[in-house]
């Protein structure tokens, strides 16, 4: 079940994703955290957030609509705090960070450098939430931005850096090309779709922000055929994929389109151990069709003979 990740090697693909997970210590009454090959934190800002006013969740069909606002505990209190209980864990921890400007997310990124050689072995850079009001839209729809984030965040970090996409973007496979041209360890993908939600009594948004982000198997579809093009395109990229994993078929879906990880996000809210459930269904289903190792499938699909190979678009330097 191991897989490589760029320079991590991790015991199995399966994780939980940024978000859905608060910092990990909350769901340890639910299950063996320790059975995780890893989890992807809240989203950190340099300084601590309340996020936005409520309502910010609803439910939808196959899904729920988000507009949480990156509430969160800032990098100080992290590193305090809930770092040192995540290290004890021994899984692999992934520190999802953001700025509302490119000067911000360098500085988070310089701050969470502290967390180097004390449990982080991932910084997981948002670049692509669609519910804050400043800096994620252009980071996170011109490649040509997100290269030049990428780079400056590298150099203030030895940290490698996995870059979460948004399916929002007009060119998810060239935003790929350039944060992986910038250096880039990995992406993540997909984040939440702009959506919205009414209520017919109130003649009101059932969000408070009148749009959030729209996650769960809902999403799935979208999620696979955006991993796969990517997979396609850049191979030796690697990808952490997520959107609707509900099952071991599920995560199987994403490995073989083209996912060396895994996320599992939504879940948790109704089913707190779910990602040790997609585990273990995952391995069973690997042994019933006689896949011997994870990285046997991993971007096995092949292209239809008539589909057009995709060029990527490159980044200026």
């Amino acid at each position: 079940m191991d897989v490589g990740f760029g320079s991590l090697r991790l015991p199995h693909p399966v994780m939980t994703a940024s978000g859905c997970f608060a910092y990990g210590q909350q769901f340890a009454a639910f299950m063996d955290l320790g059975r995780l090959a890893g989890l992807s934190t809240k989203g950190i800002s340099p300084a601590p957030r309340q996020g936005n006013p409520l309502p910010r969740i609803c439910e939808t069909a196959s899904g729920m609509i988000n507009s949480i606002g990156l509430e969160n505990v800032g990098t100080e209190v992290f590193l305090a705090e809930k770092l040192p209980y995540l290290a004890d864990v021994g899984f692999s921890v992934w520190v999802n960070f953001f700025g509302e400007d490119m000067d911000s997310y360098v500085e988070c990124a310089r701050r969470l450098e502290a967390g180097r050689d004390r449990g982080i072995d991932v910084l997981e850079m948002n670049i692509s939430c669609p519910n804050i009001k400043k800096g994620g839209i252009e980071f996170g729809t011109v490649p040509e931005v997100a290269h030049e984030l990428t780079r400056r965040c590298l150099e203030v970090t030895q940290i490698p850096i996995v870059v979460k996409l948004t399916p929002n973007a007009p060119d998810v496979v060239g935003m790929a090309q350039a944060v992986h041209e910038a250096g880039a360890m990995g992406v993540s993908l997909i984040n939440t779709l702009t959506a919205m939600a009414i209520d017919v009594r109130t003649r009101k948004p059932r969000i408070a922000t009148m749009y959030g982000g729209l996650s769960g198997p809902a999403v799935k579809p979208v999620a696979l055929r955006m991993v796969h093009q990517i997979a396609t395109a850049l191979p030796e990229l690697p990808i952490s994929g997520m959107g609707g994993i509900m099952s071991g078929e599920d995560a199987l879906e994403f490995i073989m389109a083209g996912a060396r990880a895994l996320q599992v996000g939504t879940g948790n809210f109704a089913q707190p151990d779910i990602a040790l459930r997609v585990l273990d269904e995952l391995e069973t289903l690997l042994a019933e069709l006689g896949i011997e190792a994870v990285e046997d499938v991993v971007n096995c699909i092949t292209r239809l003979p008539n589909e057009p190979a995709w060029q990527p678009t490159r980044p200026e330097n």
